[in-house]
């Protein structure tokens, strides 16, 4: 396997786009951010569902197969560049949405913006505004750019795929257990790992990082996340003072009326309790008869 998916003409480049199944309702996967493969790594929990519903997963300019599209990563940018490449796919809303962390800010931003097009949200523990201004109390600009600056250092050596790459294997290629679980191929897992060292410094993922703060505001901007919505916590640890991810992201829940599961299965859920997630989310569905 050397490909999936199929690549449309965005901006300066061109975005990758993976469908499977065929049903009436339409299921787009926003990528956390850094994620390797997206069409690979929400493998797990998306083809637990694609038996009833339309699933699209959509590769972020420097994400996966995708190319760079030469855009600043501002949320108004990537939500743009997400809805010309369904549109160039032919996939029309309404959609549900099931971002992962980061992209938890499109998921806001996008059905706020433009509600005809998005019908409900299944947060696959994404990223809130708020929990992303919290943390930049923790974390100014100045912290925040000599962070990235380290990490552009040990990925560029880790790229190399020496012996560092090795004894960090199971805290990056491997970190969401793909390389070692049923889920994908022996093809698919040597595609994995293939694109995981060709994206690990693509300075998407570093401007992404840098401007957390900048798309948090904008996506707050547009008011609370305004469509039914089911929400999966974990209790991931980031810097925070006087609250947590969890307490965060339950107190947003309850404020907007949604419904929300915890788990102790950390950030990367979707590879450890898919088949859970999964039904959850067909009950959840079936109660607001989406």
């Amino acid at each position: 396997m050397t490909s999936y998916g199929q690549l449309y003409p965005v901006g300066n480049g061109k975005i990758n786009i993976y469908t499977e199944g065929s049903g009436s309702r339409t299921i787009v996967f926003l990528a956390g951010s850094g994620v390797t493969s997206p069409a690979l790594e929400y493998r797990p929990l998306y083809r637990r569902l694609s038996d009833e519903y339309k699933i699209v997963v959509v590769e972020k300019s420097g994400y996966g197969l995708s190319e760079s599209t030469g855009t600043k990563r501002s949320v108004q940018n990537m939500v743009s560049e997400s809805r010309q490449a369904l549109q160039a796919a032919g996939i029309v809303p309404p959609y549900i949405l099931a971002p992962h962390s980061y992209s938890g800010f499109e998921a806001v931003y996008w059905a706020n913006t433009y509600p005809e097009e998005i019908s409900g949200v299944f947060s696959i523990d994404m990223g809130l505004p708020e929990t992303a201004l919290e943390m930049d109390k923790v974390l100014p600009p100045e912290k925040k750019s000599a962070m990235n600056e380290r990490n552009k250092k040990l990925y560029g050596k880790i790229q190399k795929r020496g012996l560092l790459a090795k004894l960090l294997r199971n805290k990056t290629v491997n970190v969401s257990g793909m390389m070692t679980s049923d889920y994908l191929t022996s093809e698919e897992k040597a595609l994995y790992e293939e694109l995981f060292y060709r994206n690990l410094t693509n300075p998407e993922i570093f401007e992404e990082s840098m401007m957390m703060t900048e798309n948090a505001r904008a996506a707050e901007a547009t008011g609370l996340l305004s469509v039914p919505a089911f929400f999966y916590i974990s209790d991931m640890k980031v810097p925070l003072k006087g609250t947590s991810w969890r307490k965060l992201a339950v107190e947003y829940a309850e404020k907007i009326g949604a419904e929300y599961r915890l788990t102790d299965k950390g950030h990367l859920m979707y590879a450890e309790i898919p088949d859970k997630m999964a039904e959850d989310f067909r009950l959840f569905m079936q109660r607001i008869n989406i």
